[in-house]
């Protein structure tokens, strides 16, 4: 027990009216008390208070208590958002996610985002389901993700589906697009909140070589994300498609595991590909989409002051990423010519061909919707 002598000991001098010590009516005659040590008309002498003893804890407890009842809950912790990318940390998606955060923490509506560039929280091919499971909160989705659960949207997934960015924007922008995300939205309990540019993909070798078409990448072993529509990708370009994470690509080029791999070129350079490897071949084969997905249970469980502010974020992420990455990609081709990688643009006739006659024979583009293919490709 814990005394406080010098808070509550009561004074050395007799209050007015109180009694210098304890006494009772039964000792009065025996000369214990005397009358001035009575209260003036009192029938007895009041005993002396006996300094005050407290339970520290159950104080607290119960001022906290009271507290509480009286103004509710003296602090509310933040809604966390774990956003996961298996882009590198320099790449503009993961320069515009740590905008996405600080315009989110800025608004102080509760809500707080912690980002995991280059599958550092969540390995690349994982976060779709870490996402449905609910032990992750935002990644960035892409096109094969989405049909790996709905095939009928693999087409967005077919080599030289967009012609260049302006024509994948508009197809996302357009009635593609919303059908897409009211799909997620129903089938995988995913929130598609902006739509980003990823880049234009081009193939990159460890060893340079003559290439006119797709015979000519014949037995190269391409890294290609797992996934079986990554797979036909990597078929449709002639290569040996080789499934691998992103993490892994660096030093699998270096060692000489693969032979190569196939990024965008901001992407390449981000990820210093261009350190290991000798040569780019321009096939600007896919224009890729990658969205900024939530799950949507935690989405739903937000406000909706708290929903329109990381919606709007999210825009406004995308929005920069887009405008940095299309910018820069327009140099960049020459920055890695200057730099010592051989860089050559050929005519992609040949591709175009391999992959019609490709896909035409898969059986996974059996299960596409016809109709929103065409759709697309005529906007």
């Amino acid at each position: 027990m814990t005394r406080f002598p010098h808070r509550f000991a009561p004074s050395r001098r007799a209050s007015p009216g109180l009694p210098s010590k304890i006494c009772g009516p039964q000792v009065a005659s025996d000369g214990g008390c005397k009358e001035a040590d009575r209260a003036p008309g009192a029938r007895f002498a009041l005993p002396r208070l006996a300094p005050p003893r407290f339970n520290l804890p159950r104080l607290a407890a119960a001022v906290l208590g009271a507290a509480l009842l009286a103004t509710g809950p003296l602090h509310a912790e933040d809604k966390v958002i774990r956003f996961s990318t298996a882009g590198p940390a320099p790449d503009f998606l993961a320069r515009s996610m740590e905008t996405f955060a600080a315009d989110v923490a800025a608004a102080k509506v509760g809500v707080s985002v912690e980002v995991y560039p280059g599958s550092s929280l969540v390995r690349q091919g994982a976060e779709v389901p870490a996402l449905q499971r609910g032990t992750l909160q935002m990644s960035t989705m892409n096109t094969f993700e989405v049909s790996a659960q709905i095939p009928r949207f693999g087409f967005l997934n077919r080599a030289f589906l967009f012609r260049d960015y302006d024509h994948m924007m508009k197809v996302m922008a357009g009635p593609v697009g919303a059908a897409l995300e009211a799909a997620v939205s129903k089938e995988m309990d995913i929130e598609i909140l902006s739509v980003a540019y990823l880049g234009t993909r081009q193939v990159n070798l460890r060893t340079a070589r003559d290439v006119a078409g797709p015979d000519d990448l014949k037995g190269v072993r391409m890294r290609m994300p797992a996934s079986p529509e990554w797979l036909l990708l990597g078929e449709s370009l002639g290569v040996s498609p080789t499934p691998m994470g992103m993490s892994e690509v660096y030093v699998s080029l270096q060692t000489g595991a693969i032979d190569g791999q196939e990024n965008p070129l901001t992407i390449l350079r981000a990820a210093k590909f261009n350190e290991v490897t000798e040569q780019v071949v321009l096939t600007a084969h896919l224009v890729q989409p990658v969205f900024f997905a939530i799950a949507k249970p935690f989405w739903d469980a937000l406000s909706p002051e708290q929903q329109e502010v990381v919606r709007a974020a999210a825009l406004a992420a995308a929005a920069q990423n887009n405008a940095s990455r299309y910018a820069d990609e327009q140099q960049v081709a020459a920055a890695l010519k200057e730099g010592g990688l051989r860089v050559d643009a050929i005519d992609l006739a040949p591709f175009r061909a391999r992959a019609d006659a490709v896909y035409a024979a898969s059986d996974l583009a059996q299960a596409w919707d016809a109709d929103l293919l065409k759709q697309a490709m005529a906007e």
